[in-house]
């Protein structure tokens, strides 16, 4: 008598995650391992959460304890405990999705907790409007280093952050031999996010200053961070926002002002991108530069250029006369306009 083949049980929760990060981000999908470890600390926090709240240990779980109100809750606690912003919250929901996505077609018997889960929306949050320097405030931050070592490279690093409008990831992880020279078609070769590269032209004054850099440092070869700490390593993220607020808190004793803006980093991207926009560049072309996605992320800069929206507007010649706006007579409009 034939044997009935018996149904292959579904793979336990924790070989779920182990396979999710071991092959599918980081062999099927070949994502960076920056945005592995975003979606690792992601489930660090979420199992930790789980297991206080479960009082189940992360490898006793199962994708049915995984409900809408446990996700909501997780939510919840990032931001009233942890004070994580609410991109940040977004961000950790979107690494949840993913991992229940994927185990979806690994487990068909728990879909309908699945699907459940992925019920959860992400939360609407008001953005706020670009904040940028001035380009007298901008130079200003830049020539503030000193001439020692430390202040020649923190020279570099800030010029070469304005020049290129990049992100600190990308300006930290720079080497060397990525960047180019030579006379007429200098640049520097960038790895954004999602291991995209870009090159980016440079200034005449930027490749003077890096010269100057490379020969205070001949025992630089090709592999070596162009912007090191003293120990010969790349600089930290971390490193690079305080040298950058020590500088920013000098140059506010000649521009008063700065004293009331949040200088980070991503300003000095922000800045970049919003004085390309200010001498004409069309907004595809700063996409390319910045190395955005899609140019959509880049028309935030115009909705955040009050002086452009001055000048669209004095184009336009006040009409005359109001128009008249049809009304129409039904009772169901009156009711919604009144709300």
């Amino acid at each position: 008598m034939r044997k009935i083949k018996q149904p292959k049980a579904p793979p336990s929760f924790a070989a779920l995650v182990q396979t999710y990060f071991a092959e599918y981000l980081t062999q099927q999908r070949a994502l960076s391992p920056q945005t592995i470890a975003a979606y690792r600390d992601a489930f660090v926090l979420f199992l930790n959460f789980a297991e206080s709240r479960l009082g189940k240990s992360p490898t006793a779980m199962a994708l049915a304890d995984i409900t809408p109100a446990l996700i909501i809750a997780f939510l919840d606690h990032l931001e009233r405990q942890r004070h994580n912003s609410v991109r940040s919250r977004n961000a950790r929901l979107t690494a949840l999705r993913s991992f229940l996505k994927f185990a979806a077609h690994r487990d068909v018997s728990s879909l309908g907790a699945i699907e459940r889960a992925l019920g959860v929306p992400v939360k609407r949050f008001e953005r706020q409007m670009f904040e940028y320097l001035s380009r007298e405030e901008m130079l200003e931050v830049i020539d503030m280093p000193d001439a020692t070592w430390v202040g020649q490279r923190d020279h570099v690093l800030f010029l070469l952050l304005y020049n290129t409008g990049a992100r600190v990831s990308e300006i930290i992880s720079v080497k060397v031999g990525e960047v180019v020279l030579d006379e007429g078609a200098s640049c520097v070769h960038l790895h954004g996010k999602g291991r995209k590269q870009r090159s980016v032209p440079l200034w005449h004054a930027t490749v003077k200053t890096i010269r100057a850099w490379l020969k205070l440092n001949p025992q630089f070869d090709a592999a070596s961070p162009l912007l090191p700490t003293r120990n010969g390593v790349a600089m930290s993220r971390s490193s690079v926002a305080k040298r950058l607020a020590l500088a920013v808190c000098e140059a506010a004793t000649t521009y008063p002002n700065l004293k009331k803006k949040r200088v980070s980093p991503h300003t000095i991207r922000h800045t970049t991108a919003m004085h390309l926009l200010q001498a004409g560049v069309d907004i595809s072309v700063i996409a390319l530069w910045l190395g955005h996605e899609s140019p959509v992320t880049t028309h935030g800069y115009v909705e955040a250029d009050l002086t452009m929206k001055e000048r669209a507007l004095a184009r336009l010649h006040e009409p005359d006369a109001k128009i008249q706006r049809y009304r129409a007579p039904d009772s169901l409009i009156d009711f919604l306009n009144a709300l």
